[in-house]
């Protein structure tokens, strides 16, 4: 290959070639080079990576051509050992446009890539497609469909269901895909909202009963025997207490403001797609 790149270097220099021209022209062929090659289009699943079982796989192309029948809109799944050191994105839209995913004049194709070795896969849109498989639906189907399952081992399923997912949003369903991410980021915040605010009432509760006990006659102005103005509010410690050794009482409070009482409360990819890696 590089005798190849010398041979057509020194041929226009012999024939007077500015030297910027060749310059270029040895960028695009170091480019062109290092190139991942192109998988060959030999179905609407290319599975050249072997990750995807046959039973699944069949499943697949059979789902796939009856959604292009039926709206014509065309979805090509591609698996690949190596990126060869390129970029995914760059890869994903040669392989879109090499192989003219979509119907001519419509660019209404989606490509579905996964590299293997590079643990990368990508959804790649064509122009007709964006404004309904949008970047922000693509990310959705990688985070929350392929991710788990390809960290888990089961690549099948995760092919499967995701393009379950862009059928579904392609069809006019992208309300279920956006409420079964809102409803992975609630499980993944942890505990469920009514935990959460028993802690709340009881804290309240708590911290509040010890601020009333021990703050008032620190920061408050004294205006009685064990009666103090704080916050707007006349705390008595007369009206309830408890007992404790040496004569000394503390425990339960009162408190009023005004005479009321105290309350509270609280064809051709516009590169379009997403990306991802697990």
């Amino acid at each position: 290959m590089g005798e190849a790149v010398l041979r057509v270097l020194i041929a226009p220099a012999r024939r007077g070639i500015p030297k910027a021209l060749m310059t270029g022209l040895a960028v695009m062929l170091v480019a062109s080079a290092l190139a991942a090659a192109l998988p060959q289009l030999t179905g609407r699943v290319v599975d050249n990576a072997d990750i995807l079982d046959a039973a699944t796989e069949a499943s697949l192309t059979e789902r796939l051509e009856a959604f292009e029948q039926r709206s014509s809109d065309q979805i090509v799944v591609a698996t690949i050992r190596s990126l060869d050191g390129e970029a995914l994105e760059p890869f994903a839209n040669r392989l879109f446009r090499a192989w003219g995913l979509g119907q001519a004049g419509e660019d209404n194709g989606v490509l579905l890539l996964v590299a293997l070795d590079d643990r990368k896969m990508r959804i790649e849109v064509g122009y007709g497609l964006e404004g309904t498989l949008t970047d922000l639906h693509s990310k959705l189907i990688i985070e929350n469909t392929m991710v788990p399952a390809f960290r888990a081992g089961d690549f099948s399923t995760g092919i499967s269901d995701a393009v379950d997912d862009i059928v579904m949003v392609l069809e006019g369903n992208a309300a279920e895909l956006e409420a079964r991410a809102r409803r992975n980021r609630q499980e993944d915040n942890g505990l469920p909202w009514p935990v959460i605010l028993f802690f709340i009432v009881w804290s309240t509760f708590f911290f509040g009963g010890f601020a009333m006990a021990f703050l008032p006659p620190i920061f408050g102005r004294k205006i009685g025997p064990k009666r103090y103005k704080w916050l707007g509010m006349t705390v008595d410690y007369n009206k309830s207490s408890i007992g404790s050794p040496g004569g000394r009482s503390s425990g339960g409070w009162s408190s009023s403001s005004g005479g009321g009482g105290f309350s509270g409360g609280g064809g051709s990819s516009g590169g379009g797609g997403a990306s991802g890696s697990w």
